[in-house]
């Protein structure tokens, strides 16, 4: 029987500690019998939080070296605040070590990043996390789109809730799809969501950016309909096009362009889920000019098609 540990580190997000215990709790042979072994492994008495709130305090019945017996490690979220104990970190280094499979869920992907198990890897969080993340462990390649990443031996999920994808994508992995689809059923959850979180990110008005490119940010902002190019940015802004590119890359870790879409996929988004346009007139109210243009450009930034988008978050 394959053995998975959960770690139980103090400060742990309540929900995401329960989720991979229900996850594979739920995956049962056609017998009846589970499928794995699910140890709950901590230092000591730890407190359980739910939005940095305590919301109650667990005793398990496994120690943190426990955790080195186990087929897979996953280590939920935790206050990224908090660096990791030196115990942790061994724990965790040990078991990839010995060629555990190693996973996060939401925050718990700062432990792995402490731990260095992420260098060099693409990894996701939260999304509101992923840019303390980037900053954090500049070796982490964060993707913040996805719902989780598969990286072989060491997996991460995004936040909260997606915990429950990465998880159920654990057991197709191991016991194959109507497994994976067996224990969907029992939690009532689908054995695997269209799209990633690139659908919940919120992005923020152009003016709490660097002051110097406020005006030419609002200027885009107002005009996303208009086919712009790099070198009207540029005369806007009363640069260069080298110039701006280098200050935008600076300033907003990204290009003009792939801002520019970035917002006009936004302004899709908010169309789709507040009005009764066609996608057709939605594409070139935004800039896009076709609908296969921004099916493109949609599925790419929200993982999804902009039909399942409203059908998903019109109301």
């Amino acid at each position: 029987m394959r053995v998975v540990a959960v770690l139980a580190l103090d400060n742990v997000v309540a929900f995401d500690l329960a989720i991979p215990c229900q996850v594979f709790a739920a995956a049962r042979h056609a017998d009846a019998t589970p499928a794995y072994d699910i140890r709950v492994c901590g230092e000591r008495d730890v407190t359980a939080t739910a939005w940095d709130r305590e919301t109650f305090r667990i005793s398990t019945r496994y120690g943190l070296d426990d955790a080195l017996e186990a087929d897979t490690v996953i280590v939920p979220g935790v206050d990224p605040g908090l660096p990791p104990r030196p115990e942790v970190l061994r724990v965790i280094r040990e078991a990839a070590g010995r060629g555990a499979r190693v996973a996060s869920i939401c925050t718990g992907a700062f432990v792995l990043a402490a731990a260095g198990l992420l260098d060099g890897r693409r990894a996701t969080t939260h999304w509101q996390l992923a840019g303390r993340l980037a900053r954090d462990f500049p070796d982490v390649e964060v993707d913040p789109s996805v719902l989780f990443i598969d990286d072989g031996q060491v997996l991460t999920s995004a936040g909260v809730a997606a915990g429950l994808d990465l998880c159920l994508h654990m057991v197709r992995r191991d016991l194959g799809a109507a497994m994976a689809a067996g224990a969907a059923r029992a939690i009532v959850m689908p054995p695997q969501r269209s799209g990633g979180q690139a659908q919940f990110i919120e992005h923020h008005d152009p003016d709490g950016d660097p002051d110097d490119l406020a005006p030419v940010l609002r200027w885009m902002q107002d005009h996303l309909g208009e086919p712009l190019s790099l070198a009207d940015i540029a005369a806007r802004a009363a640069m260069s096009t080298r110039s701006l590119s280098r200050r935008f890359r600076a300033r907003m870790g990204t290009t003009p362009m792939q801002w520019l879409v970035d917002r006009r996929v936004q302004r899709a988004r908010e169309l789709l889920e507040t009005t009764d346009l066609s996608v057709d007139r939605i594409a070139h109210a935004t800039g896009f000019g076709s609908v296969e243009t921004l099916r493109h450009h949609f599925a790419r930034h929200v993982g999804t098609n902009p039909r399942d988008y409203r059908a998903a978050f019109r109301g």
